[in-house]
């Protein structure tokens, strides 16, 4: 299965991701990044695995379905099967969601529909909650709504700080994206989507 990464930021779930697929971990081939932040530590991160960088800037665009448009071209000609958002900072459109329905997965640090959007480590703080955790799912047109695939639970203890609180999120998803995806990898064979 091909895959691309949609990322804005660091991309340590993006590095993650390839150390799985270069180790044979993950049954996928990562064809390249998508990043709509020029300059983001995900695109050197993706270059010293030698893992190719598009750089493709909305403000570039008159719209966002031109933007998505762009990106789709893009996708097609490297016959690209699934969309993997890790750290991606923008809400899919539907010209992107129509194009590749079913096809979208994200990541977000919390247990949904328990706080989505920005900022749900510091939701969860400000929350007084005593567990959070990391969801992944598939995409849909909502913030952080579309049918879940998987979650692990973290619990949040006496004192714990936005920093320690989102190392330990950060390990969590640095396994649990890899092996979520494996596992739909998987799914996907056995019906017959894809050869592997």
């Amino acid at each position: 299965m091909k895959m691309a990464i949609f990322a804005s930021g660091r991309g340590s779930n993006a590095e993650a991701i390839i150390e799985a697929s270069k180790a044979g971990l993950l049954e996928a081939e990562v064809s390249f990044i998508i990043c709509d932040k020029p300059g983001a530590k995900v695109n050197e991160r993706a270059l010293k695995k030698e893992i190719p960088v598009y750089e493709c800037v909305p403000r570039n665009f008159d719209s966002k379905q031109q933007y998505e448009e762009q990106i789709i071209r893009h996708l097609r000609e490297a016959e690209i099967d699934f969309i993997v958002l890790a750290g991606y900072m923008r809400l899919v459109g539907p010209t992107l969601l129509k194009a590749f329905e079913g096809k979208i997965v994200n990541i977000h640090p919390s247990l949904l529909p328990s706080f989505p959007g920005l900022d749900a480590i510091g939701q969860a703080l400000d929350a007084g909650v005593k567990v959070t955790g990391v969801t992944i799912h598939y995409v849909d047109e909502g913030m952080d709504t579309g049918p879940i695939i998987a979650q692990k639970a973290i619990r949040i203890e006496n004192g714990e700080t936005r920093q320690s609180l989102t190392r330990k999120i950060q390990a969590v998803e640095h396994q649990l994206y890899p092996q979520t995806l494996q596992m739909i990898c998987e799914q996907k064979r056995m019906e017959g989507e894809y050869h592997g």
